[in-house]
């Protein structure tokens, strides 16, 4: 089976780690948005994670005229109305990194009780071809339930993972490796969906 090129629109490394790890035994090359030489900004002004996956995959898919994958991502907690959502990535500001998004949540959840901590991480993938093909795109959503710990815990990871405590496994998926999160967490049950639906998906990927 010929193997098609397939442009991830992300340079976050620890988001490229997980979508290699869920997609590298299909027959897709996988094209880190890093390795252009160029690529548009795109602006994630969409209202919701649909929005803005599509808009950064449509966008991308144009400019390079490859098949291209995009996510959009975050965390959502019921005490704060579902925020940081859409915002998760500059939570605390425009120069915004993990540790300061992280202080940022701690402090808004400062004295809730564990009940009361409830969230929910969120990842849709977009997939969208080139406007030179016959122009397709569709969508592949993922959830993962759990509350936010006190204090984070954990190496591993990356964003929210420190904090994002996951019931079943009595941990956070800052205490898990790579393969573990991946087979509940949100970017996982996206990326399997993607995967089910690729056998149909190919001949349009490969058509020129």
């Amino acid at each position: 089976m010929a193997v098609v090129e397939l442009l991830v629109g992300t340079t976050n490394p620890g988001k490229l780690a997980e979508i290699r790890a869920h997609l590298g035994t299909l027959p897709i090359h996988i094209v880190p948005l890093g390795k252009l030489a160029s690529w548009p900004e795109v602006a994630e002004d969409g209202k919701s994670f649909e929005e803005n996956a599509l808009k950064k995959a449509r966008t991308l898919a144009d400019f390079t005229g490859m098949p291209t994958l995009a996510d959009d991502s975050g965390l959502e907690v019921d005490a704060l109305g579902g925020a940081p959502g859409i915002h998760s990535a500059r939570y605390s500001g425009e120069d915004a990194n993990d540790a300061r998004n992280n202080e940022r949540l701690l402090q808004e959840l400062a004295g809730l009780p564990r009940e009361k901590r409830t969230a929910r991480f969120v990842c849709v993938l977009a997939l969208c071809l080139p406007d030179s093909r016959q122009r397709g795109d569709w969508l592949f959503r993922g959830e993962c339930g759990g509350w936010i710990a006190f204090a984070p815990r954990g190496d591993n990871g990356f964003g929210y993972d420190p904090l994002f405590f996951f019931p079943p496994f009595g941990k956070t998926f800052g205490e898990v490796d790579r393969e573990t999160k991946g087979r509940v967490s949100h970017r996982g049950k996206a990326l399997g969906k993607f995967a089910e639906a690729l056998p149909t998906l190919l001949p349009l990927l490969h058509r020129p």
